[in-house]
């Protein structure tokens, strides 16, 4: 059972909690993980967002295509590692933010794959958007494309993805089982899922399931990692692999800005946020099955 949410967190003030955030980090203007108010904070951020890739598993032939300013240090994991993505893939990428994992999967996929970054921020849709350009004249690839909408109601065609990646984003939905019944729709039978988030280990304080400010910085709205498994298992999807990463954690940690303060004191005495939180490793299969029509 989740835990009853009070009357702050209500959707809509989390979408525009989370978008105003994220604005102003597509805008240059917001502190990652800092002691500032909700609207400042990142989730998941870095300070030296390089190094934060390199120890979550990026390899320097995968950063040395990132067009600069792509990489804003959001990473929980290394999705793109997790996906063993084959050419001529279609990918999508839930967040896709400023299209730092979407730079990393293109050339992967190829001239013949694809590459989709969704996400509901206009600001980080523009800055991905504007790194298109100096992407192609790096690889001389254009498969990549960005698109404005939220996770909950993805833009996205039925069964036309190979693959869903995220890194970092399904915590900040208010409805994650509707995410997951939305990456089932647009995946093909067969499709996979390689995304990286957090999760619970444990129910969090009050004090801190509470705080938008801990909400943005994807620490209250993280689920239970058995949650996660049941929302997925609900879309339709057999057997979800969820592998904890608490190496990630600690990568995060080390390289971070510190929490908010209201944050850190609300933990119980001697207690770490790495025995709340981990990172998870999601990766599951859509069945093969008959195509059908467009749902209606």
């Amino acid at each position: 059972m989740s835990p009853k949410k009070p009357a702050t967190l209500h959707p809509d003030h989390v979408r525009i909690s989370v978008r105003d955030g994220y604005g102003k980090i597509a805008r240059g203007q917001g502190s990652c993980c800092g002691s500032s108010a909700a609207a400042t904070s990142s989730c998941c951020g870095s300070a030296a967002p390089a190094k934060l890739a390199k120890d979550l598993g990026y390899q320097e032939a995968d950063l040395a295509t990132i067009p600069e300013g792509a990489n804003l240090g959001l990473s929980c994991g290394n999705p793109t590692a997790l996906a063993a993505l084959q050419p001529g893939e279609v990918v999508l990428d839930l967040g896709s933010g400023g299209g730092f994992d979407c730079f990393v999967a293109a050339p992967r996929v190829g001239p013949t794959g694809r590459v989709i970054g969704v996400d509901m921020t206009p600001d980080m849709i523009a800055r991905a958007r504007g790194q298109i350009g100096g992407f192609k004249e790096r690889t001389g690839l254009a498969n990549v494309e960005f698109r404005l909408g939220e996770i909950e109601h993805l833009p996205v065609a039925d069964q036309s993805v190979d693959v869903v990646i995220s890194n970092c984003v399904l915590n900040l939905s208010p409805d994650k089982g509707q995410v997951w019944r939305e990456i089932f729709r647009v995946l093909r039978p067969g499709g996979r899922v390689a995304i990286s988030d957090l999760a619970l280990r444990r129910p969090l304080p009050p004090a801190i399931r509470d705080s938008v400010a801990a909400l943005v910085g994807c620490i209250a709205g993280a689920p239970l990692i058995e949650e996660t498994r049941a929302w997925m298992a609900a879309a339709g999807f057999d057997a979800p692999r969820l592998t904890e990463k608490p190496q990630a954690i600690d990568a995060m940690l080390s390289g971070s800005e510190p929490l908010p303060h209201e944050i850190l004191a609300a933990l119980p005495k001697g207690m770490s946020l790495a025995e709340y939180v981990t990172s998870l490793a999601i990766d599951a299969t859509r069945p093969s099955m008959p195509a059908v029509g467009p749902r209606r």
